[in-house]
């Protein structure tokens, strides 16, 4: 496993680290330890650069039982970290949405649907925009999800409730970036104080 350390805009610190294991997805086993949100059917969508947003989603998908999509452009972002934060930049302030591979083969089963991003320069990333103008989210509960390398949540929520105004969002839960996922004692109490 290799671990990077990138500074991304004005002082956002974000450690990545690039994971070689793919997640499980749509159609792969379903976790069964489903405490939160029991009897909910739940989708854990994400987009990860480097894995430790995949790492939280996994962590997620296991905790409620949900089922895991990975957010993928059609153009991968590049490795080289100075192009990285180049495009982010120009995405970010020309509101880029950008082609997404694949779609959520049947986005209205889903009574949950956690949304998952890195905080890049103070926002979520482009392709999560991408994902979220793609579909009708009436009806569902949707809850955001972060990591970071020490800027904290900063606009990701509020960014995301402009996007879907008309969304029922339920709280965002933001979580320092590690290749091993979020402190399981700070995330299994966001989603127990969640599902109440």
């Amino acid at each position: 496993m290799k671990k990077i350390t990138h500074l991304i805009g004005s002082g956002l610190l974000l450690t990545a680290a690039a994971c070689s294991n793919p997640p499980a997805d749509i159609g792969g086993s379903t976790p069964t330890n489903a405490q939160p949100f029991a009897g909910k059917k739940v989708l854990v969508a994400y987009y990860s650069h480097s894995g430790n947003t995949q790492a939280v989603a996994q962590q997620i998908a296991r905790a409620t039982g949900g089922e895991l999509f990975r957010i993928e452009t059609v153009q991968p972002y590049p490795d080289v970290y100075n192009r990285l934060v180049e495009q982010a930049q120009q995405e970010i302030q020309n509101g880029v949405l950008p082609e997404l591979k694949t779609t959520v083969p049947d986005m209205a089963q889903y009574d949950v649907v956690f949304v998952g991003s890195p905080n890049w320069l103070g926002t979520y990333v482009p392709a999560v925009k991408s994902f979220l103008a793609q579909y009708d989210f009436s009806g569902k509960q949707l809850v955001p999800f972060f990591t970071h390398g020490g800027g904290g949540m900063q606009n990701c929520e509020s960014d995301m409730h402009a996007q879907l105004p008309q969304a029922a969002f339920l709280p965002a839960g933001a979580f320092p970036g590690r290749s091993g996922g979020a402190d399981a004692d700070k995330l299994a109490g966001w989603l127990n104080k969640l599902a109440q």
